[in-house]
């Protein structure tokens, strides 16, 4: 398994396990009964770390969905390097360091995770343009030959 592979089962299997906190909040705050039920607007509202997490794991849900297909690009089209091997570790740290710092609700932290997780997925999509650049060259000659 690639380093990028590797990382990137990190960040998923850590995103799939975010709601784990915040529902066993739920459990404290409404009952066992009470957080199965279908929401309500009469429910009682979690604790407010909780609810930050609530949205730290659905930016983290959003997010993936734009991470993961540039790292699989990336694997198919046999571009991973050292670079991209270090985005997508930057980029599972920088996750991890999102969720606790937006969980415990300190504002200046959370900014700089969001700069640091932009960079890795931007790194590795980085990747994947310079590879497009260089097949549309390629491309372009055989069009010309042709």
């Amino acid at each position: 398994m690639s380093a990028e592979l590797f990382w990137l089962v990190l960040t998923v299997a850590m995103t799939g396990l975010f709601w784990v906190p915040y529902i066993l909040d739920r459990i404290m705050v409404r009952g066992l009964v009470g957080a199965m039920a279908n929401p309500s607007a009469s429910d009682k509202a979690q604790s407010p770390w909780a609810r930050r997490m609530v949205a730290a794991h659905t930016n983290a849900v959003e997010n993936l969905v734009i991470f993961a297909p540039l790292v699989l690009t990336a694997r198919a089209l046999s571009i991973a390097t050292a670079v991209t091997a270090f985005a997508c570790a930057l980029y599972f740290w920088s996750r991890l360091a999102h969720v606790v710092v937006y969980t415990l609700g300190i504002p200046v932290l959370r900014r700089l995770s969001l700069y640091r997780r932009l960079r890795g997925a931007g790194a590795v999509g980085a990747g994947d343009l310079q590879t497009d650049l260089i097949f549309a060259d390629q491309f372009s000659e055989i069009a010309v030959v042709a």
